[in-house]
């Protein structure tokens, strides 16, 4: 459904507020079909991103602040994150042996195990995108590149 169907809006302000809502209206879409599926394996987005940035360690622990400037949502609490990630036994924690205030974490062969069942899977799922061509993709993740990084500067 297009965003003027969606909010039954034909007249914006500016074609940027338009871009903005669209931006947000299909980013909501996405997370909605994300958290639906996930939640199969009773995981929610974030946990999954922390999942897959520990992965990304290849054996190297990171401290819960490495996971919290990498995350996609800024705003998630990666301690709190970490520690549900824990009580399903995918993640394990210690304390940093360089320094006793810092906590290493580590993605368990259970949580490698489950991201390799989710990946083909995952995979599935990004061929969404491909009613957009090649070339449409890539100008998009220009675009929204040049955004991000224009919205950053200002806050």
């Amino acid at each position: 459904m297009k965003l003027t169907d969606a909010i039954k809006q034909t007249k914006f302000s500016s074609s940027s507020q338009q871009a903005l809502l669209n931006i947000v209206y299909v980013a909501s879409l996405i997370r909605a079909g994300q958290s639906r599926f996930l939640k199969q394996y009773d995981l929610s987005p974030e946990q999954y991103n922390i999942l897959r940035i520990l992965r990304g360690q290849q054996g190297n622990p990171a401290s819960i602040g490495l996971l919290q400037d990498r995350m996609l949502d800024r705003m998630s609490n990666a301690s709190r994150l970490v520690e549900k990630l824990k009580q399903k036994e995918l993640v394990s924690r210690c304390e940093c042996p360089n320094d006793r205030r810092q906590v290493d974490v580590l993605i368990t062969e259970k949580g490698l195990g489950l991201l390799q069942e989710l990946d083909p899977k995952i995979k599935q799922m990004d061929e969404n995108l491909k009613v957009l061509e090649e070339g449409e993709l890539i100008q998009l993740n220009a675009m929204l590149d040049k955004l991000s990084l224009t919205i950053d500067s200002i806050h």
